[in-house]
């Protein structure tokens, strides 16, 4: 498969913009970088290994990638460090394997795939990839969905009239750059102070069951973190045999970037059984029990991958569904995301599900797309794919919640300011009464404007309305 850019949408006579052809799965052989080279696959197979050899600094990296990597690159990560970075690094093995697997072992050619590559670009950003002019949007906020305002108990959102999100931990076993939960998720960075979840594990859990057996309009629990594959199994289970004794329950989904990220995890006996438990008695209630996961490029589905997906499917899940996230230089072409459905839906049985447009958090702008920007791509992944297999391209307004990015109910491209409405409310505006008629802005990146908005942003951005 080719990816193809957004100007090559436009194909010659008798050619489609995009053309199809199966991929067989590989996985990158990890031994070509210098610190893993006696690494046998049963220690790459092992969730306990890969967590132990985690990439958590410079240094670690370096001993990592030896002298593959020239002092530039680190430079630049030392940089974003100290002036942008959201997310503390934290790699596994995995996740950094899947970065410029055809690199090859010059080192000048090496960092310069690095500093290119998709993956890294998300997952290890450094300052040169940042906007030069505007790496915050003047609106961007910490916590940009306002899921903490509309927590009913510690960790639990309910910002939809049927479907809560369950926050069981605020750690993951990898830290993705771009974090919509940032400033809950993972340790503190030179730019942000974490918030902390106060509550035991146990006494979270029992106030969340409390809330939902007292609030039986809720039908649809989003368990997540974090990330699930962080959670203790047992304590987990235990968790997902608490909403399933719940009669109102109807749909469970389990969040996990490690099915991409530490595919070794749910690959573990233990978990495979106790999955099984859980998908028995999920059968037996009618109760939808599904995995989402968050893979951004066609990179990061390798045949551990797959097998993962395929292991959790044989234990009962039902659906394992993918949500990723467009950025730019990750898989903001048509030929990028496609590909990356194609593999998804052909070769690992994870269906495309939603892509979201990246949240208005500090320091995202040179990742972020406009709105009109994700409507053509929207129009251009059309056709290719079954139509349940079909992502759709999410923007996640602030306050509204998640929209198509078609449904927009007013547009100013010269501004980038886009406005949307909602057909219900939140629980923090029960008595709002202008809640289901007001308009709520959205705002492009700056640097894609037209020269006259860029130039009223520069004037008048430091003036929020």
């Amino acid at each position: 498969m080719e990816a193809l850019t957004a100007s090559d949408s436009h194909a010659l006579p008798g050619q489609q913009p995009y053309e199809y052809e199966r991929v067989t799965l590989t996985e990158p052989d990890w031994r070509r970088l210098p610190g893993w080279r006696d690494v046998t696959e049963a220690q790459w197979r092992s969730a306990q290994w890969q967590r132990a050899h985690c990439v958590k600094n410079a240094k670690q990296l370096r001993a990592v990638a030896g002298s593959l990597l020239q002092d530039r690159f680190f430079e630049d990560l030392e940089a974003d460090q100290q002036r942008f970075a959201t997310m503390s690094t934290l790699l596994t093995p995995q996740m950094l394997n899947t970065m410029a697997p055809q690199a090859g072992s010059d080192p000048q050619s090496f960092t310069d795939a690095f500093l290119a590559d998709p993956v890294r670009r998300y997952m290890l950003p450094v300052a040169s990839d940042r906007d030069p002019e505007w790496p915050s949007h003047p609106y961007s906020e910490r916590d940009s969905l306002h899921e903490a305002e509309m927590w009913v108990v510690e960790g639990l959102t309910h910002r939809y009239p049927t479907k809560v999100l369950a926050e069981l931990v605020s750690t993951c076993p990898q830290y993705c750059g771009h974090c919509t939960r940032m400033d809950l998720v993972g340790v503190s960075t030179p730019q942000v102070d974490k918030l902390k979840l106060t509550l035991t594990p146990a006494d979270r859990q029992d106030q969340m069951i409390d809330y939902l057996k007292r609030t039986p309009g809720v039908r649809d629990v989003v368990v997540s973190g974090g990330d699930v594959a962080n959670v203790p199994w047992p304590r987990l289970e235990s968790f997902l045999m608490r909403l399933l004794d719940l009669e109102n329950i109807r749909d469970i989904r389990l969040a996990t970037k490690a099915l991409a990220g530490l595919p070794q995890h749910w690959l573990q006996p233990a978990v495979l059984e106790g999955l099984e438990r859980v998908g028995r008695t999920a059968a037996r209630r009618a109760v939808n029990l599904a995995v989402h996961t968050h893979v951004n490029h066609a990179q990061s589905v390798t045949p551990l991958v797959a097998e993962a997906a395929r292991a959790a499917l044989d234990a009962g899940v039902r659906d394992i569904r993918n949500q990723g996230v467009l950025m730019r230089g990750v898989n903001t072409t048509p030929g990028a995301l496609l590909d990356l459905c194609m593999l998804l839906q052909g070769e690992a049985n994870i269906l495309p599900y939603y892509f979201y447009m990246c949240d208005m958090i500090p320091n995202a702008e040179h990742w972020r797309v406009a709105v009109w920007e994700a409507q053509e791509l929207q129009h251009n992944v059309m056709g290719y794919l079954p139509g349940y297999a079909t992502p759709r391209i999410i923007c996640d307004v602030p306050y509204v919640g998640k929209r198509w990015v078609h449904q927009l109910a007013d547009y100013d491209r010269e501004y980038g300011i886009s406005y949307w409405t909602k057909n219900y409310r939140t629980g923090i505006e029960l008595e709002d009464p202008e809640a289901l008629s007001r308009r709520y802005p959205f705002y492009d990146p700056i640097s894609t404007l037209p020269e006259a908005g860029r130039r009223w942003w520069r004037e008048n951005g430091d003036r929020k309305a």
